[in-house]
């Protein structure tokens, strides 16, 4: 993402004997059955995740009325349970739900704060595949993202835009909402005649009956939940091929045809081409992007293989290919390789922060080197980019100082073996989550020498680090 200017039985038993309820345990402790933890346990995202379960796969079927802003949803859920599981959550905001299946047999739910509650009519057994099929209505909502502004599900004067970091996942589909649960999705939208619905992956067979079209979407790499996206409105829509797979690129109608916008979006395929130069293969089965026309939305986001740009990246209708360059350099670092805690949020934003001076340099502009030596004398040694709070999520020490972390290790192990820590790290890592000692490691072992100290010294030391 980037801003325009500016979430055992024994041991079991007896914790229940205790009363420790925030556990989770109740009544439905059946024969060491336990339920689900109602939360991942990431301090940055309170509320957020569950417990007990993987999920592996979401099948989404959603019909939406821009005049009424009602959105009706099916969600055919795969997963396993990770533990010997009487019941567990799934995180959904608002909407209400009227059935939910589990294996194919009717199941209690009630809804939490955020939360939709579910125990099946008998035990799920640790390692055991199961199905949760769940019907659901409403008008969905949007949220306040704080420094990032408005996200969730966004209702627009001719449709709308669900979008959003970490926040929005869980305002249209129920869903296991932290990153660390990824998934592969598809997707059906059905909307009114004459407006797209644009989502992730690679576009399927489009079919239209009484008024309504149906749009398909399908993700078959892992995704993180708040990567998944649905926009939806009168858009020029262009779809071909590049380097043998899909490009949608999507542009709202209401700006210029030929404008920043759209010239920007233009360059992404050969944007595309020169990171994998550098970061390996594209680790996607398709490429694109859409530009929304929302003030609202004061940031561009990563959503996996269709990058959202908001309005304001292209003011004054002009090309603005770094933030391109940004977001897509994010499909390997976030979203092929995610995190694992929120707290490690520099290692999408660094990298990406670091393509955009690559590009740049590529692109006949400042040297990375340059670019380098000019955010070094304006960076605050003072705050972390590892673990720099929740408040301070989507500050400058995890963009900037990321990247200035990205290039003192540059400068110290040389290119070759530089650029090998970055390939080795998207081809070992690809469609799973890692941290930063996960990070530390790999280029310790690449590089057959000690590193931890630099990066300490350029994520959490407190003071200017001695220029490589």
């Amino acid at each position: 993402m980037v801003l325009t200017g500016r979430r055992l039985r024994v041991a079991a038993a007896l914790t229940c004997v205790i009363g420790l309820v925030a556990t989770g345990c109740t009544g439905d402790d059946r024969d060491g059955f336990r339920p689900g933890a109602a939360d991942a346990g990431d301090p940055y995202v309170p509320g957020h995740g569950n417990g007990g379960y993987d999920v592996a796969h979401y099948g989404l079927d959603v019909r939406y009325d821009p005049s009424t802003d009602r959105l009706t949803g099916r969600a055919v859920i795969t997963a396993t349970a990770t533990q010997d599981l009487s019941r567990f959550n799934l995180d959904l905001s608002g909407l209400d739900v009227s059935a939910v299946t589990v294996a194919d047999a009717a199941a209690d739910h009630r809804r939490g704060d955020g939360e939709l509650v579910v125990t099946p009519r008998d035990g799920l057994p640790r390692g055991r595949q199961f199905t949760v099929t769940v019907d659901y209505a409403g008008v969905p909502a949007a949220v306040d993202d704080g420094a990032l502004g408005s996200g969730g599900f966004l209702h627009t004067a001719d449709g709308a835009v669900a979008l959003g970091q970490p926040d929005s996942a869980a305002t249209w589909f129920p869903v296991n909402d932290h990153p660390s649960d990824k998934a592969t999705y598809d997707l059906a939208v059905t909307v009114p005649d004459g407006l797209a619905a644009l989502g992730n992956g690679v576009p399927g067979p489009r079919s239209s009956a009484g008024g309504w079209t149906t749009w398909r979407w399908s993700e078959r790499a892992p995704m993180a939940s708040y990567l998944s996206t649905l926009v939806i409105g009168d858009y020029r829509v262009v779809t071909g091929t590049h380097a043998g797979r899909p490009m949608v690129t999507a542009v709202a109608a209401s700006l210029p045809a030929a404008g920043g916008a759209a010239t920007s979006l233009a360059r992404t395929g050969a944007i595309v081409d020169f990171l994998a130069s550098r970061f390996g293969p594209y680790p996607f089965d398709s490429y694109g992007g859409i530009v929304i026309a929302d003030d609202r939305v004061g940031y561009a986001l990563e959503t996996q293989s269709r990058p959202v740009y908001g309005p304001g990246f292209f003011a004054d209708d002009r090309p603005n290919p770094s933030v391109v360059a940004h977001e897509l350099a994010h499909q390997w670092f976030g979203d092929s390789v995610s995190l694992t805690r929120w707290g490690d949020i520099w290692l999408n934003e660094g990298f990406a922060s670091y393509a955009e001076w690559l590009w740049e340099e590529h692109d006949g502009g400042r040297t990375a080197q340059r670019n380098f030596e000019i955010q070094y004398a304006r960076t605050d040694w003072a705050q972390p980019s590892v673990e720099p709070g929740r408040e301070q999520m989507f500050g400058s020490a995890v963009y900037k100082r990321g990247a200035l972390a990205v290039h003192a290790l540059r400068r110290t192990v040389g290119d070759d073996l530089f650029f090998r820590i970055l390939r080795t790290w998207t081809t070992e890592r690809a469609g799973g989550n890692a941290t930063t000692a996960d990070l530390v490691a790999l280029a310790e072992r690449v590089a057959q020498r000690q590193l931890r100290p630099l990066f300490d010294a350029w994520l959490v030391g407190g003071s200017a680090p001695t220029l490589p």
